[in-house]
């Protein structure tokens, strides 16, 4: 599928920002979004609407799909391009009513029924995301974009992008992250930019802090080669994956002028490939768990903690147990001299 159509100024120090009003948000936009139900494998209903409503957005705009369903969206033309991604799924809920309605107050919005007088889950993990992106799309004049599928199934469209489509990108960013001041530099021991580029977008001013992070899609656009540095960021959303999930309205848009910051005000490359910097510190924690239970073998090691290593193959394992077994579990075993009569000494 191809389809082509046609300042803010940075807050002062210390960042307390001074959004504009949450008037100046799009929330018909944000809540259209939230009232299409797109759980993990069945986002057609989300695809046709983006398709569409990107087609209304002005300047030159191109969207194609691959076989995955994964949106890839360029606006402009330039050597290089700001990037940023989110996923169009959500965690599904069976009990996701018809009637089904997002609902504004003064401070939040949430989702409910009703007909049957209940809270449902919002869908905002991660639709703030895809709404920060639309409204970038809107705003920006050079900008590319990719709406990954079936992320909270195991970032399943993320593991199949066309990483040729980030060649050319300055840095990439999702809004992924509960939360209002979380910014995510590390997930599972990975490490996802560079200490360039947090200069760069100087976070404090904004709000936000370094984190460490869960398994989201730029882990795994880093996984299959991504070589520039790349973040994820609070935006808004609370109770994810519950009937009481809720977004914060300030705080959405808090992350929203924070992306536009960095897309306006970041103009260079800042690569990043070194990603594995504390794996000394993942050692230890598998070392750790060989003292707890010995008889763990390489096979276990790797099907028990694949997710929380998703960067380590087998062969890692096999060299951590031989390394544990050499160095260390010798040294562990109870020294005979501390033995009496069967008892082990606890001087």
């Amino acid at each position: 599928m191809r389809l082509l159509t046609r300042s803010i100024p940075r807050p002062a120090c210390p960042m307390v920002m001074n959004p504009q009003k949450k008037k100046d948000m799009n929330i018909p936009l944000l809540k259209k979004l939230y009232s299409i139900y797109s759980p993990s494998g069945k986002e057609q209903s989300m695809i046709r609407f983006l398709c569409s409503y990107i087609k209304t957005l002005p300047g030159d705009i191109s969207v194609s799909q691959d076989r995955h369903g994964n949106l890839y969206v360029i606006k402009g033309k330039s050597e290089t391009y700001p990037c940023l991604v989110s996923h169009i799924d959500q965690v599904a809920h069976s009990n996701h009513s018809k009637d089904f309605k997002a609902i504004e107050t003064k401070e939040i919005i949430f989702g409910y029924s009703p007909g049957r007088k209940r809270f449902e889950n919002l869908g905002a993990d991660d639709k703030n995301g895809v709404f920060i992106c639309l409204e970038c799309l809107k705003k920006q004049d050079v900008l590319k974009v990719v709406f990954f599928r079936e992320e909270e199934t195991g970032c399943i469209g993320s593991t199949h992008a066309h990483m040729s489509f980030f060649s050319d990108v300055r840095f990439v960013v999702q809004p992924d992250r509960k939360g209002n001041s979380d910014l995510i530099t590390n997930i599972y021991y990975s490490e996802l930019c560079s200490e360039q580029f947090i200069e760069a977008i100087d976070p404090e001013r904004w709000g936000y802090k370094e984190s460490s992070g869960s398994m989201t899609d730029v882990l795994v656009l880093k996984q299959n080669g991504l070589g520039t540095s790349c973040i994820n960021l609070s935006c808004g959303y609370y109770n994810a994956h519950s009937d009481e999930e809720i977004t914060v309205k300030k705080d959405l848009l808090k992350c929203l002028r924070f992306v536009e910051h960095i897309i306006e005000d970041c103009t260079e490359i800042y690569p990043y490939t070194d990603m594995f910097d504390d794996h000394y510190e993942c050692e230890e924690d598998i070392y750790d768990m060989l003292r707890m239970d010995p008889t763990l073998t390489p096979d276990d090691l790797y099907s028990m903690y694949s997710i929380t290593f998703p960067y380590l193959k087998l062969e890692d394992y096999e060299r951590f147990y031989e390394t544990y077994q050499t160095l260390w579990a010798e040294d562990e075993r109870e020294d005979p001299e501390d033995e009496i009569d069967g008892y082990i000494s606890t001087d």
